[in-house]
């Protein structure tokens, strides 16, 4: 939790970010994925200055619980002293521990983002999903939390001014709005309604803008003019190279070019827009290819 110190910007982990997406698409079948087409609504996660701490915190947690489909799990929320934001026992269940920073006695309107990640450590849990290393496993929880509908409302507890600031998770803010946009892009919806930061409406259509740029890289046929000129230079390269990976002459280039050693056809390999799993078509002009894994069709021009 950043409080009052330099909030990190730009898209340092968004390696992570899409193999925590993918990891997401390969562990829950895609019917899964498209069971939470409704975020969670502002206000489910609603909590007034008026209301009861304890009691507040309690309803908040079990919204979480029910959007994330744990019918069998029990949150129990108290308050401490703590350095980060929020910290959950995870056990057996059905009953899990959640502790808050005290700061939130008093900051109760981000109860439900404080919230939305440690009930998602339990949704995570429970799936047996996980990346190595603590600070990977932060990240695909604040990712998942994002793409299942609840994880706008840590974007939302991002503000910063030049006297203070603050913000929840390991995401940076335009992290969180790149995984919020490939879920509005998946869902057709617009989480910008539900902003109360303007700082958060910010991060939000600049990490837009990024997930749009994944729908407009070659050898999709949205790619722009220059793309698609590097791409055939890019094909003609690695079709002089011979059996083997094919160079890339652009660094940011998210395809690859490959021959098999008998000398079959070149194929392509690229990242699937939605899912971001890597998907292989011959290289042979127009192409229609269809992600096994999240059913995207996607229009190529290889």
């Amino acid at each position: 939790m950043a409080n009052g110190g330099p909030v990190e910007h730009g898209f340092p982990h968004l390696d992570t970010v899409r193999a925590s997406i993918t990891a997401l698409w390969k562990r829950l079948s895609h019917d899964t994925v498209h069971a939470f087409s409704a975020s969670v609504a502002p206000a489910d996660a609603a909590f007034a200055d008026a209301d009861d701490l304890h009691l507040g915190a309690q309803r908040v947690a079990r919204e979480m619980v029910r959007h994330y489909r744990l019918p069998d799990a029990r949150m129990i929320v108290g308050f401490r002293e703590m350095t980060h934001a929020a910290n959950v026992e995870l056990a057996a269940g059905p009953e899990y521990f959640i502790e808050l920073n005290d700061r939130f006695r008093t900051h109760r309107r981000d109860i439900g983002a404080a919230l939305a990640h440690e009930v998602m450590h339990v949704y995570l849990h429970r799936l047996d999903l996980s990346l190595p290393g603590t600070r990977d496993n932060e990240i695909l929880t604040d990712t998942a939390a994002a793409y299942l509908g609840a994880g706008w409302l840590l974007l939302d507890a991002y503000r910063e001014d030049a006297a203070s600031s603050q913000k929840l998770g390991y995401l940076t803010p335009e992290e969180f709005g790149y995984v919020l946009a490939k879920r509005a892009l998946l869902f057709g919806e617009d989480p910008s309604v539900w902003f109360t930061s303007p700082q958060a409406y910010t991060a939000y259509t600049t990490g837009r803008e990024r997930a749009r740029r994944d729908e407009r890289q070659p050898p999709l046929t949205a790619a722009g003019w220059a793309g698609r000129r590097r791409y055939a230079r890019d094909r003609r390269h690695a079709g002089e190279d011979g059996p083997g990976p094919g160079r890339q002459d652009h660094p940011e280039a998210a395809y690859t070019f490959a021959r098999d050693a008998a000398g079959g056809p070149m194929r392509v390999s690229f990242p699937c827009p939605t899912c971001l799993q890597r998907i292989r078509v011959p290289v042979r002009g127009r192409v229609r290819a269809r992600c096994a894994l999240c059913r995207t069709v996607l229009e190529c021009d290889t």
